[in-house]
């Protein structure tokens, strides 16, 4: 595979995976003007933000979300992310931070995280409510942040209902949209959006700028300019991750480390488990959940 730049050294690099997750979810609600220049990063955990006000403009997977109030943005767990913040603003959102774990264990009839799976199919991780779906929404969000401070008797159970109570409406909203006929406000580069999604379905396949570019017809040059300034990874970086995310992925369902390695499309098991230990802090086979939690400054959050 190509090796671009050399700037795949930053996607071993704590500082490109943000925040750690004890608890089964965490909500925050902020509002300020700081001036913070994120890098492009990933959690381990999945993520809901909700947009009040401010200018920002989301960087998902190769799109650009134009942020409007009351916008809901879900963003998976290892999905490439950084928002673009206009400091002079003050910038109002609600962040929720969950771990799928929690929502596997709520999934009886039906999957809890149907929410990010369905926008990973459509590859738009947008939620644009109408009015009369904000109100309802506005209700719940402030009922979970009340239950959120307060103490007192069930006070988990209170606050575990209301927050699966939301992502059931939630989820029922983006079930009832077909995609983004209806969103204006979202930007991306077509060819690079291609490749994205072929990368995604075909791990186990020929990845590298040759072949990405052959197939898709681009200049090879181009094709790496125009991914690292879409996605902030060179095509290796980018599919290195994406494979040991599945690997991983894998491997907390039970697979052995050896076939995790070759389903993700690991030609080499050493090489593996070298690149995996330096992204995860740990070796396949002793993966935990708390095992790979790192703290890193500036959560964007």
């Amino acid at each position: 595979m190509d090796q671009g730049d050399g700037s795949d050294k930053a996607l071993n690099s704590n500082e490109q995976k943000r925040g750690y997750l004890n608890s089964d979810f965490e909500y925050f609600h902020l509002k300020d003007m700081k001036n913070i220049q994120f890098e492009y990063h990933y959690h381990d955990f999945s993520k809901i933000i909700v947009f009040i006000s401010g200018n920002v403009t989301y960087l998902i997977e190769g799109k650009a979300y134009r942020l409007k109030p009351w916008d809901i943005l879900f963003v998976g767990s290892s999905e490439i992310h950084k928002p673009i913040i206009d400091a002079t603003i003050p910038y109002d959102r609600i962040a929720i931070w969950v771990k799928p774990g929690f929502l596997e264990n709520h999934s009886r009839e039906n999957d809890m995280l149907t929410c990010f799976h369905l926008t990973a199919e459509r590859n738009v991780n947008l939620l644009r409510l109408e009015p009369n779906e904000i109100k309802y929404v506005q209700s719940l969000l402030s009922r979970l942040e009340e239950a959120c401070k307060t103490g007192g008797f069930g006070a988990d159970v209170l606050k575990n209902a209301i927050f699966l109570q939301l992502l059931v409406i939630l989820t029922r909203e983006l079930l009832g949209k077909s995609g983004t006929k209806e969103i204006g406000d979202i930007v991306t580069d077509v060819n690079i959006q291609k490749i994205l999604n072929y990368i995604n379905a075909n791990m186990n396949a020929d990845l590298s700028v040759e072949t990405l570019a052959d197939r898709f017809f681009l200049n090879r040059y181009h094709l790496m300019h125009k991914f690292k300034q879409q996605t902030g990874f060179t095509v290796h970086g980018f599919v290195l991750q994406k494979r040991l995310h599945k690997a991983d992925s894998l491997i907390r369902g039970g697979t052995l480390a050896a076939s995790a390695c070759e389903m993700s499309g690991f030609n080499d098991y050493s090489n593996f488990v070298r690149a995996y230990k330096k992204l995860f802090g740990c070796s396949p086979r002793n993966r935990s959940d708390t095992a790979i939690l790192r703290q890193t400054n500036h959560i964007d959050i």
